[in-house]
């Protein structure tokens, strides 16, 4: 029987035989590599919504974000950081981040960045850091959208998963992986989501698949275990 708590501790797993550590935040650690990865930031959405006519949001986001991003960092003090493509909600919001910038810059000098590059944000990055269309470490593709040989790690989906609690259902972004797959969460604060029950991501997977929640439990689940 399982038991929950509705804080997430960070969760250790094992995938493409590397020793790896789900965090609370969306973010995953490698701590072998020192490597620290995060998926679709999305920086400067509210910016990039209200420039085209929508909503207008608090145009908090970037700085929310960044400092979660900040607090990973200090915490994990990796070699290297990789960002799974969508950096940037568009090429223009990375030329819209005013004070936000400054802080983007900091954290690119501190490491060795990797920007990959995604569907939003396909051209290289002026903020700091190196852009690849992909890269490979310790026998592990980076990529943007999943779907290539694996072992491999991904973003682009922004999964989420729903589990039916005895009192309520818990919906939460997820981890989403199989033997040969990895499916990071979004980590951007505006972020929306994609069902991990959804065919565009359960067809990524060969095997069964298992997820880790980002609100909680702090263990994998098998995606039987979910509800729609």
């Amino acid at each position: 029987m399982f038991r929950f708590c509705f804080i997430m501790q960070p969760t250790p797993f094992t995938f493409g035989g590397e020793a790896f550590t789900a965090l609370p935040s969306g973010a995953l650690w490698w701590e072998g590599a020192s490597v620290l990865v995060v998926a679709d930031l999305h920086l400067g959405k509210s910016q990039r919504i209200a420039r085209r006519g929508g909503a207008l949001l608090p145009p908090y986001d970037s700085a929310e974000t960044l400092t979660r991003l900040t607090a990973d960092i200090d915490q994990t003090a990796p070699t290297t950081v990789i960002s799974l493509g969508d950096g940037f909600d568009d090429m223009t919001a990375a030329g819209e981040l005013g004070e936000a910038a400054d802080v983007l810059r900091d954290l690119t000098a501190r490491t060795d960045w990797l920007w990959v590059a995604g569907n939003h944000d396909p051209e290289p990055i002026s903020l700091g850091g190196r852009s690849v269309d992909e890269i490979a470490l310790g026998g592990i593709a980076f990529r943007h959208i999943g779907g290539g040989a694996g072992p491999e790690i991904s973003g682009h989906y922004h999964p989420k998963a729903a589990l039916s609690l005895r009192h309520r259902r818990l919906v939460s972004p997820c981890f989403a992986m199989s033997d040969t797959r990895l499916v990071m969460p979004a980590y951007g604060t505006y972020t929306g989501g994609l069902s991990v029950l959804d065919p565009a991501i359960q067809g990524l997977f060969d095997t069964p698949a298992k997820v880790i929640l980002t609100r909680a439990p702090g263990h994998t689940i098998p995606v039987e275990r979910l509800c729609a």
